[in-house]
């Protein structure tokens, strides 16, 4: 029997759910390739598998059927603006770290990596990419996910432990740990709170010192839900988000989960030209002071430093 997940959801020994609305198959669900009538699905990427943002952005798309549901706001159901980015500068990554969260912070990046084994916390030099500190995760069976920083300290999580670790920000000398429900998938900081990502259209608003949740927003796009929502960082007021298998990234207005722009990176993915199905977009790090944008990939052996681009 042929294996009935899709290539795209494979994440090494991880697997993570497939997205309810937008990612699509070659085909209608319920419709094999050879079944009469079966008709192509919209989608933008590779493998017949993916997220169909662009699209749903720029011309928006029907609720699915549903119980009925309070009428969205105007603003959330507007045309959402699609941005492509321009390079910047190349900068050195190692091409070995599996990214899950990235962050810029006292003239450094700081990284954390996943992988079983292979997970840890790193401050990192932009102008050479060399590791110039790094702590491994306390316990080897531990997938590192999501990374931000709260003062003086760093948090970092797992993806289905419920732990995340507290690290001295110059030291890296660990600092204690905190506990949260569900997986932990992205980390960012916005004001007075941690956001948290878990793979659902969720986003979940943490106390910084104790993790206890303060609220929640649900994401969508033009009032649809969308999940898959990975890395994350605070940009200028808004948080951008990788989507999960893809090369978008998707800027999320806080206060009410709405997306308010879609950001095609697929160039960058095309550079590389990186036959690793693992090595996708993720990645997110934010210079404030600088104005500076900074994105990688898992595996990928470059960072790029962007602008975005608004299309016509």
């Amino acid at each position: 029997m042929p294996d009935a997940v899709p290539p795209v959801l494979r994440y090494g020994a991880r697997m993570k759910p497939r997205s309810a609305h937008f990612v699509s198959s070659a085909v209608e669900p319920g419709a094999s390739s050879d079944t009469p009538g079966a008709r192509p699905a919209t989608a933008i990427g590779t493998n017949g598998w993916t997220l169909s943002l662009a699209a749903l952005a720029l011309i928006g798309a029907a609720p699915p059927q549903a119980a009925p549901a309070p009428q969205p706001t105007p603003t959330a159901t507007a045309p959402v603006p699609l941005y492509t980015l321009q390079v910047v500068a190349r900068h050195k990554h190692d091409a070995a770290a599996f990214t899950q969260g990235l962050l810029w912070h006292d003239g450094a990046l700081y990284e954390s990596t996943g992988k079983e084994g292979r997970s840890e916390v790193r401050r990192v030099s932009l102008a050479d990419g060399r590791v110039l500190a790094r702590r491994a995760m306390p316990s080897a069976g531990q997938f590192g996910e999501g990374l931000a920083l709260w003062k003086a300290t760093l948090v970092s999580l797992t993806w289905k432990d419920g732990i995340a670790y507290r690290w001295d920000a110059k030291t890296l000398k660990p600092e204690g740990t905190r506990r949260y429900p569900g997986e932990g998938w992205g980390l960012t900081t916005a004001g007075e709170a941690l956001v948290l990502s878990d793979g659902t259209p969720t986003l979940r608003f943490l106390d910084p010192d104790t993790l206890a949740e303060q609220r929640r927003v649900a994401v969508t796009v033009r009032g649809r839900p969308l999940d898959q929502l990975n890395e994350l960082e605070m940009v200028d007021g808004e948080v951008l988000a990788n989507v999960w298998q893809t090369n978008f990234i998707v800027a999320i207005d806080p206060a009410d989960g709405h997306v308010t722009k879609v950001i095609d990176a697929s160039a960058l993915r095309r550079e590389l030209t990186l036959a690793d199905p693992d090595a996708v977009l993720n990645g997110i790090a934010w210079d404030a002071a600088g104005k500076r944008l900074f994105l990688t990939g898992k595996l990928w052996p470059t960072l790029f430093e962007v602008r975005l681009v608004a299309t016509p």
